[in-house]
């Protein structure tokens, strides 16, 4: 499964206005429920904090992957969001965090969630995309740079 398949272009946010790590996921919720709305803010910001709780989602180079399972749901959902600033997210590399991108599964996902999730990573572990993205202007912008990089990996 390409990110290109369950990212949608109303799911970019180029520029997030939080400025920590509860915000931000209740940002991207916010944004992801109004994009979907069978979705219930207040339980995905709970699941995607739960998830968070056991282990900070931030890899290091900028970016996180919050990522949860979410009943009701049938199809994986992925989000983006940006911080030019970067927030602190707890990430390994121990440096601010500007690249945040959510995925929503179904619960009963497991294989085709740790693909999409290994996917992401990989995507997302070029230092050219992650300097394109900090160029980008709009949404359109970032979800071009995201797809066009997506799509080198078949």
């Amino acid at each position: 499964m390409k990110i290109a398949e369950i990212l949608e272009l109303n799911t970019v946010v180029p520029h997030l206005r939080s400025t920590s790590k509860v915000d931000v996921i209740k940002e991207l919720a916010d944004n992801i429920s109004s994009v979907y709305p069978n979705i219930n803010t207040e339980r995905l910001v709970e699941v995607l904090i739960e998830r968070e709780n056991l282990c900070s989602t931030a890899v290091d180079s900028g970016v996180a992957i919050p990522h949860a399972k979410l009943s009701g749901i049938t199809d994986m959902i992925v989000g983006f969001g940006r911080s030019i600033e970067g927030i602190e997210y707890e990430s390994l590399d121990k440096k601010a965090t500007h690249f945040f991108i959510t995925l929503i599964a179904p619960e009963d996902s497991a294989g085709s969630h740790i693909q999409i999730l290994a996917r992401i990573s990989k995507v997302f572990k070029n230092p050219e995309l992650r300097a394109k993205l900090m160029r980008s202007e709009s949404e359109e912008d970032i979800y071009e740079a995201i797809t066009l990089e997506d799509e080198k990996y078949g």
